[in-house]
């Protein structure tokens, strides 16, 4: 399975040249699953702008996506701030996920950070739940940033089916050496591929870490190499990867992580709660 992670600046508030970079990297990638990061159609540090910039459920942007996909025979995973479709006036930190028939799903970022400088608490709703969706062939289970400081996340998604991990992400620069830790442990834990794309660029101060990658199931990292793009930034890189589903199934039986927490029961209630 061909991948391509989009290691791209986002322009700020500026949806229509981003949709517009994401098309001229699809064309060029020639893969099967392309990513993009966290927040990637808008830029991250909205404020007040996230209501107005948000995309809607009938916003003309998800078409574009799906056409996208469609022509170029791939799927296309993207960071979107989405207007809630159950809850009016919310907006949720999303993946956008097109496939190559044109179809479109959407995962939900579930921990919010609200620390140092980020106010995504105040700002966004979270989801309670983790479902992985159809891409590439296969059934890929999302993550966003800071989702991954919880590993239950990708169990959740891992028991739920997943064949391989995505973590989107528009994380800085000083949390780069944690990410690095992180991501390979979720495939070691989950027996599962990893894959990583994160942002760069400065928005208000706030520097991006870059730092995108994949591993395999062993949590050893995969060779990548750069996609010819026209018109990229100096800091910003297209990576190409080849990942091989079938390794799961040969390593697994040698850390079969996810049959033992099948096999254990419930644990008890405690007294009283």
């Amino acid at each position: 399975m061909r991948v391509v992670l989009a290691e791209l600046a986002p322009r700020l508030g500026d949806v229509a040249t981003n949709l517009e970079r994401l098309e001229r990297v699809v064309a060029a990638s020639r893969a099967d699953l392309v990513a993009f990061p966290e927040l990637y159609l808008s830029g991250y540090n909205l404020g007040d702008r996230l209501r107005t910039l948000a995309v809607r459920p009938s916003d003309p942007t998800l078409a574009s996506l799906a056409r996208c996909a469609r022509e170029h025979g791939t799927t296309l995973v993207v960071g979107a701030a989405l207007a809630s479709g159950e809850r009016g006036g919310e907006v949720e930190n999303a993946a956008v996920v097109a496939d190559r028939s044109g179809a479109t799903s959407v995962s939900v970022k579930r921990y919010l950070p609200t620390f140092g400088p980020f106010e995504e608490g105040r700002l966004f709703t979270p989801s309670n739940r983790s479902v992985p969706v159809a891409a590439g062939g296969a059934r890929l289970g999302i993550e966003i940033c800071y989702d991954v400081f919880f590993p239950e996340v990708a169990r959740e998604l891992a028991l739920g089916g997943a064949e391989l991990l995505l973590n989107i992400s528009a994380s800085p620069v000083t949390s780069r050496r944690l990410f690095e830790k992180l991501l390979p442990a979720r495939a070691v834990e989950n027996g599962l591929p990893v894959l990583y794309v994160n942002r760069v660029g400065v928005e208000d101060g706030l520097v991006f870490g870059g730092g995108s990658g994949a591993w395999d199931a062993r949590g050893e990292p995969l060779p990548s190499e750069a996609v010819a793009v026209e018109r990229l930034e100096p800091t910003e890189r297209v990576l190409a990867t080849e990942v091989d589903l079938a390794e799961t199934g040969r390593w697994r039986p040698f850390r079969p992580v996810l049959r033992d927490v099948t096999a254990r029961p419930p644990a008890a209630t405690a007294p009283g709660a």
